[in-house]
C-alpha cells in the first residue's frame, strides 16, 4: 500500500471510529434499541471493510488473549457477524497475525434461556457458533446438565414438563436434569386458578352509580388480576409466618410488569417489604409526581389542578374539605386557587395555613432559581423527605425516598441541566422517558419480570399470570429470515396485519409463530430454574385461552402439587366480591426442611389444650377476616 492510499485508509478509520464513539455516546445518553442496532452495524463493517478490518484485528490481536462471552444464546446474528469477522481470521492460523500463541475463545451459553426475541436473538446462532469453534478453532464442545441450586422435586417437575413438550414436539435438546442437593426436598405448588364468572355475574356488572371522589372506577379483569395478586401475597405471608424463609428469600416473577404492581400493592397493605430491583418510569412514582405538581403550580400559578395536588400531596396534607373550600372561594372571587389562598381563604385550617407560610417564599425563588435549587429549597423547608417518610408504609418507604433523590439528580443530569427554568424542566420530565435507577433491598420480596430474573436464584420463586389471556394478531409485524451463516438477510418483509399474511409470506410467517412459542417454553424454563427449594404458581382463568397448554395446565400435568381453594363466608374468592379488596385465606402446605427424629414423648404429648388450640384456629381460618377480628377481641 502506497502512502496516499495508507492515508486514505487512516482517514476511513478515523470516519468510522467517530460514528461509533457517537453512536455508542447516543446509546448511553438514550438507551434504545435502534441505536444498538447502529452500533452493531458500524463495528461490523468496522471489521469487515479490506482496507480497515487487517489494522482493527492487528491491534486486538496484539491486545486479547482470552476471549469470554457469556449468555450467549441471545446473540443476534448481526453480532455473530461481527464476531465472525474477527474470529474467522484465527481460523488455521496457528498463533495469529503476531506468531504468539493463539487466541483463546471460551463461549457460554444455553439456548434453553433464550428469550430476547425482541432484540433478534436467536439460538440458532449459538449452534452455528458452537460448530465455529469445534471446526475452525480446534475447540471442544462442553454440555452440562447438572446444577447445584434446584431441590429434587423442582427438577423433577422441571424434567416431567419439558420431557412432555418435547415429545409434543414443542421443545428439542432436552435432557433430563440431575442435581447435587438432597436437602431440602422442595416442593412445587399450584394455587387456585381464580375462576372467570359468568357474562353478566357478580363481577362484570357495572353495580349502578358511581361517586367518582369516594369510590375508584372498577374494572372486571383488574378485579380477577386484583384477586390473584392478594392471593400471591396471602401465600408469601404464610410462608414468612411458617418461618425459616425471609423476605429477601422470594421473588415473584411476571413476564409483564402490570401484574406485579397489583402484587406490590397487596404486599404493602400486609406490611411485608417488596422491592423492584428494575428499572422504571421516574414519572410513575406518586412521590415525583407530587412534586412535579408543585413545579408546575409554581410555574402557572394558575393552574389549579396541578395546585390542588401539591395541596393534597403529603407535602401540605390538605383534606377534602380543605380543598372543597378553597374551590368554593375561588368559584366565588373567580380568582386562580393559589391567589385565594394567600388571600386567606380557608383560615384556621393547619394545612393550608401551612400553604400560606411556604409558598409566598417558593414562589419568589421560582421565578429567579434554576430547577435544582428551587427543588432543594423545596424539599429542605418543606420538610418533604420526613413527611413522605411518615405517612409512606414502612414496606415501600425507601423506595418514595430514592424517587425524591432521583427527581433531585434528575434536575442536575437531564438534558445536561440546560433546562434553567422550572417551567422548562417539568414540560422536559412530562415529554421524556427518564427512569429511575434500579432500586434493591437485602431484605424486601423481589419483584421482577422473568427477563429481570435472568442470572438470579431465590428460596421460594411464585410465578404469576401463567395462563395468559390469547394474544392478538399484530397489526404491523417484521419477519426476517437470517440464518446464521448468512452475510445478509434472505428475506425481510413488512406485513400489515398477521391475520391476512400473504401466501409468499406463511412459510416465514409460521416460523416466526413457532419462534415465539418457543419462547415461551424458554421463558417458563428460566422462571422454573430460579427457584433453589419452593416454586409456586398462580393464574387467572383467560376470557379466551391462548392455543396450546398453559404454564399453568403444563404443572399440572407435570404432578405439581394443587392448593386447594379456601372459601371464606363471602362465597369463593372469584365469585362475589367485585368492589371490595377479596379475602382469600389460603395456607401453603408445609415443607419439612429435614428429617425430624421421632419422639414417643412428643407424641404422647398431644394434650387436650393442644388440640383445642388447633380447633379454635382451623375455625378462625374459616371466618372471613372482620368476624375472626371480632371473635379474637371477645376472646380477649
Amino acid at each position: 500500500m502506497d502512502q496516499q492510499a495508507a492515508h486514505r485508509a487512516h482517514a476511513r478509520m478515523v470516519r468510522l471510529s467517530r460514528v461509533l464513539l457517537a453512536s455508542y455516546r447516543q446509546l448511553k445518553r438514550d438507551r434504545g434499541l435502534a441505536d444498538m442496532a447502529d452500533l452493531e452495524a458500524c463495528a461490523e463493517h468496522l471489521l469487515a471493510d479490506a482496507e480497515l478490518s487487517g489494522w482493527v484485528q492487528e491491534r486486538l490481536d496484539a491486545r486479547v488473549r482470552h476471549l469470554l462471552i457469556d449468555e450467549f444464546q441471545d446473540t443476534s446474528p448481526l453480532q455473530w457477524r461481527t464476531l465472525d469477522a474477527w474470529l474467522s481470521g484465527y481460523a488455521g492460523a496457528g498463533g495469529g497475525s503476531s506468531g504468539q500463541r493463539p487466541l483463546s475463545v471460551f463461549i457460554v451459553g444455553d439456548p434453553k434461556q433464550s428469550i430476547y426475541r425482541f432484540r433478534r436473538a436467536d439460538p440458532r446462532v449459538f449452534a452455528h457458533a458452537r460448530d465455529f469453534v469445534v471446526t475452525a478453532l480446534d475447540g471442544a464442545h462442553l454440555a452440562c446438565d447438572h446444577t447445584r441450586r434446584n431441590a429434587p422435586r423442582v427438577l423433577a417437575v422441571l424434567n416431567a414438563v419439558f420431557a412432555h413438550a418435547q415429545a409434543g414436539g414443542r421443545f428439542d435438546d432436552f435432557r433430563p436434569h440431575t442435581t447435587d442437593v438432597s436437602e431440602p426436598p422442595g416442593a412445587v405448588w399450584l394455587l387456585p386458578a381464580v375462576p372467570r364468572p359468568e357474562k353478566g355475574g357478580p363481577v362484570v356488572a357495572a353495580g349502578g352509580w358511581r361517586d367518582s371522589l369516594t369510590t375508584p372506577r372498577t374494572e372486571p379483569e383488574e378485579v380477577l388480576r386484583r384477586i390473584e395478586a392478594e392471593q400471591v401475597a396471602v401465600g408469601i405471608t404464610a410462608l414468612l409466618a411458617e418461618g425459616g424463609l425471609a423476605p429477601g428469600d422470594i421473588q415473584v416473577l411476571c413476564r409483564k410488569r402490570a401484574p406485579l404492581a397489583l402484587v406490590a400493592q397487596a404486599l404493602r397493605e400486609r406490611g411485608v417489604p417488596h422491592a423492584t430491583p428494575e428499572q422504571r418510569e421516574l414519572m410513575a412514582a406518586p412521590e415525583v409526581r407530587d412534586l412535579v405538581a408543585l413545579l408546575d403550580a409554581l410555574a402557572s400559578p394558575s393552574h389549579d389542578l396541578s395546585f390542588a395536588q401539591a395541596l393534597k400531596s403529603p407535602v401540605f396534607g390538605a383534606s377534602d374539605d380543605d380543598l372543597v373550600a378553597l374551590a368554593r372561594a375561588a368559584r366565588a372571587e373567580r380568582l386562580a386557587w393559589s391567589e385565594v389562598l394567600l388571600r386567606g381563604a380557608g383560615a384556621s385550617r393547619a394545612a393550608l395555613d401551612r400553604a400560606r407560610a411556604l409558598w409566598p417564599g417558593w414562589l419568589a425563588a421560582a421565578a429567579a432559581l434554576p430547577p435544582h435549587d428551587l427543588l432543594d429549597r423545596i424539599v429542605d423547608e418543606g420538610e418533604v423527605r420526613e413527611r413522605y417518610a411518615a405517612v409512606v408504609p414502612p414496606a415501600g418507604r425507601l423506595l418514595a425516598l430514592a424517587a425524591i433523590d432521583a427527581l433531585l439528580a434528575q434536575s442536575l443530569l437531564l438534558d445536561g441541566a440546560r433546562h434553567a427554568t422550572p417551567y422548562n424542566f417539568v414540560r422536559a420530565l412530562r415529554r421524556r422517558r427518564v427512569l429511575l435507577p434500579p432500586q434493591s433491598a437485602a431484605d424486601a420480596v423481589q419483584l421482577l419480570t422473568i427477563h429481570g430474573a435472568k442470572g438470579l436464584e431465590a428460596r421460594a420463586v411464585f410465578v404469576i399470570d401463567t395462563m395468559p389471556e390469547a394474544p392478538k394478531a399484530e397489526t404491523a409485524t417484521l419477519l426476517i429470515d437470517w440464518p446464521a451463516d448468512a452475510a445478509h438477510p434472505h428475506c425481510c418483509a413488512f406485513v400489515a396485519s398477521e391475520s391476512r399474511c400473504p401466501p409468499s409470506l406463511r412459510a416465514l410467517m409460521a416460523a416466526e409463530q413457532e419462534g415465539r412459542a418457543r419462547e415461551e417454553l424458554n421463558a417458563l424454563y428460566v422462571a422454573m430454574t430460579r427457584a433453589r427449594e419452593r416454586l409456586v404458581f398462580s393464574a387467572t382463568t383467560p376470557h379466551r385461552a391462548a392455543p396450546g397448554p398453559s404454564a399453568w395446565q403444563r404443572l399440572a400435568e407435570a404432578g405439581a402439587d394443587a392448593v386447594p381453594p379456601s372459601a371464606d363466608a363471602g362465597g369463593t374468592a372469584g365469585s362475589a366480591r367485585s368492589a371490595e379488596s377479596p379475602v382469600v385465606l389460603l395456607a401453603l402446605p408445609r415443607v419439612r426442611l429435614a428429617a425430624e427424629p421421632s419422639d414417643p414423648v412428643a407424641a404422647d404429648a398431644d394434650t387436650e389444650a393442644a388440640q383445642l388450640g388447633r380447633a379454635v384456629h382451623r375455625v378462625l381460618e374459616w371466618l372471613p377476616a372482620d368476624a375472626a377480628l371480632d371473635a379474637a377481641a371477645a376472646a380477649a
